[in-house]
Formats: C-alpha cells, structure tokens, sequence
C-alpha cells in the first residue's frame, strides 16, 4: 500500500498523533521506538530487528540494566541540579519535567520499580535529603562539586574581610574623633575685648604665610597684642561654630548607643524567616486530607523535622502525626495566657499576651523570658505568636 501524499489529511493525522508522548507499555528501550498503538507494537515485536536486539540482551542482561539505570540516575540529578538547585521540591514534579523529553530513559527499563523507590535509594545514597510529608515525597539535591564549594569558601573568606575592614575603619574613625575632641579642648580659650589705652597709638597686623596670625604695636603694647590676637582667634571659632550650626540637631545628640539600639530594632523587623514551627506550641490542623476526625483539631508540637515538619500529638484522641507547616496553623489565646513568638526579631522568646488587635490581625505581649523581659512588643501578626502547651 502506497505512503499518503504530502499535507494529505492521513498525512497530517499521522504527523499529530507521532508528536508528543505516547503509552509507556508501547514503546522499546532496546529499539528506543515508541508504536503508537497495540498492533503496532506487537509488528514492531516480531520484526527481525528487534528479535537482534533481544539476542544481544539475553546474553548479558544485567549490563544493558545497568546501563539504562546509569542513564536515567544521571539525566535525573542533572535536570534536578539545573532546574531546581539545592531547593526542596516534590519528586513527581521533577519526574514529569524529565518525562516530557520525548528521548528519555524510561523508568521500566531500570533497576527502580517506581519513582519512590528511586528517592528512597537517592536518599540512602547520599545524593539527596529526602522527606517523607502528607503530600508525597521531597527531595533536595546536596551540591558536592569542587567548584561549588571553593566558590562557597571563597565568599566566606571575603565576607569575614569585610568584616575586618568595617571593625578597622570603625576603630579608626573612633581615634579620630578622640583626638579631635581632645584637641578641641585644648584649643579652647578666653576671649577678650579690645581696650587701647592711648588712641594714639597705631594698631597693625602682620600676617605671614604658612604663619599665624602676629599683633604688633608701635609701642610697649605686648598686653595689646595678645588681646588682638585672642579676638582674631575668638572670631575665627564663632565663624566655624556658626558653620557647624547648620547641620541638624539631631545628629550632634544621638550617641553611638542609640544608633546601634537603632541597628538593633530595624535588624528585628526585618530577620524574618519561612518556617515558623517550634516545640511545646499548640497549633490547629487545618488539612482536611485527614478526614473529619483530624480537621480543625488542636494538637502540640512535639518534634520539628527539618524546620518544615512536626510531629503533633493531638490534644482529644492522643494520636501522633507527621505534618508540613503547611497544614498547621497557630493559635491565639485569651488575654493574660502565655504565648510563644515565632518569627521575626523576637523569635523564640516568650511572653505574656495582653491585648488583640482584631481589626489588624495582630496581638501586643509583654516578654516575661531572656535578656528582654519586661519589654513591651506591640503589633504581632497572628501568624508570628501561637500558644504554649
């Protein structure tokens, strides 16, 4: 039977249905074609070509597996290391990217049964940090190339540097400042009017470069001169304080403490993190994949795995869980109960929980723990504080 002409409709159907993915149980690793259909496949079976490559199997079949194994565990990480770095993502995305290149190493043809065995065997390996949660398997490649951790290194070395340079610079600023004040005061001096005592007598000044500034009177008039010699110098002090003036108050009154208290606070607002579980908190499941039975139950953390994951108890039944944040969710209490904060500045520490703001969302706790007891921290989200057990 002859082919169907060029840009004929069978043409054109037959180009659509080869393009793109086609059923798994239809295709051959060992011929790397893909059938489009049963009959197809069976054809492709009984040809002679394929029966070669089967004969060349059977003779060694763990070699060919290894190979194919080798093949898909390489293609595999490298689209992982590429595509998604060192972040943590769920497996079966990294699967489907893989599989939509039309060339592929099928996993049928490996040493690996399914995708969880394989980063099951990815994690025992070492390959990658691999976690088990409600929504499926996580997996997180662990970057050991030499390149990447001498670059690493070599940015460690040159922030700490900096570092130095910053603490230099400031203990050099600092000497400054020192002997600047201290010969501020040794500078400063009494200034006094000018009283001629005879008005005859002729007052000039002689001012020499590089030299500063000589009174000299035509007569015994050594009091005279030092007089005029202070009021030069007494004016030259008021030009440079009432140039100095201008600059604005409040730079001349803040000390070094309140700019680092400064530092300190703006540091606190912005050291915020993406997970927010800590231990001995209650919180709230709010998944419903549980079932009714779990669903807006309120349990206490009792481990954290990974910052992302906890093992809660549930406060009815008395059941253990394994959670992703995720599906938790924190719990305000009333007023004068103590609270844990969990993000931002003051993470970690403890307080009292006074009032709540139901119009912004947010709580005002007084910390009763730590270097900051007794401080009062207004405007907490929802989100950042959760109740103690």
């Amino acid at each position: 039977m002859a082919k169907s002409d060029f840009l004929s409709p069978k043409a054109i159907a037959n180009c659509i249905k080869s393009k793109g993915l086609q059923k798994l149980r239809w295709y051959c690793q060992m011929c790397q074609k893909q059938c489009r259909d049963e009959n197809g496949f069976k054809c492709h079976c009984m040809s002679e070509s394929h029966q070669r490559q089967l004969l060349l199997a059977s003779e060694n079949p763990q070699q060919f597996m290894d190979y194919f194994s080798e093949e898909f565990r390489n293609d595999f990480l490298e689209l992982l290391r590429r595509r998604f770095g060192t972040k943590r993502v769920h497996n079966n995305i990294v699967y489907n990217e893989y599989i939509s290149h039309r060339e592929h190493i099928h996993m049928n043809a490996t040493q690996w049964e399914t995708l969880t065995d394989f980063t099951k065997w990815l994690g025992r390996e070492g390959l990658c940090k691999v976690d088990m949660t409600p929504k499926g398997w996580y997996i997180q490649y662990i970057d050991r190339d030499p390149e990447t951790i001498r670059r690493q290194q070599k940015q460690e070395r040159k922030k700490k540097q900096d570092l130095d340079d910053e603490e230099k610079t400031a203990k050099f600023i600092e000497q400054q400042v020192r002997k600047g004040l201290e010969r501020k005061e040794l500078e400063m001096s009494v200034c006094t009017e000018l009283n001629q005592e005879k008005k005859e007598e002729k007052v000039t000044f002689n001012l020499k470069k590089g030299a500063s500034t000589s009174v000299a009177t035509s007569s015994k008039t050594s009091v005279l001169g030092q007089n005029a010699l202070r009021m030069v110098e007494g004016a030259l002090k008021r030009k440079q304080a009432a140039h100095s003036s201008g600059q604005p108050k409040e730079k001349k009154k803040k000390s070094a403490l309140d700019e680092i208290m400064e530092l300190e606070e703006e540091k606190r607002r912005t050291s915020r993190t993406d997970y927010w579980l800590q231990p001995e908190i209650i919180v709230k499941i709010v998944t419903k994949e549980l079932g009714e039975k779990y669903h807006r139950k309120k349990a206490v953390v009792k481990e954290v795995i990974d910052k992302y994951t906890a093992i809660v108890k549930v406060i009815d039944s008395g059941h253990k869980l394994k959670l992703d944040q995720t599906h938790l969710e924190t719990v305000i209490p009333a007023p004068g109960k103590k609270v844990m904060v969990l993000n931002g500045g003051y993470r970690g520490n403890e307080g009292i929980l006074e009032s709540i703001n139901e119009k912004r969302f947010s709580v005002t706790i007084t910390i009763d723990s730590g270097l900051l007891k007794g401080r009062r921290v207004k405007d907490i989200p929802y989100e950042d504080v959760s109740k103690l057990a």
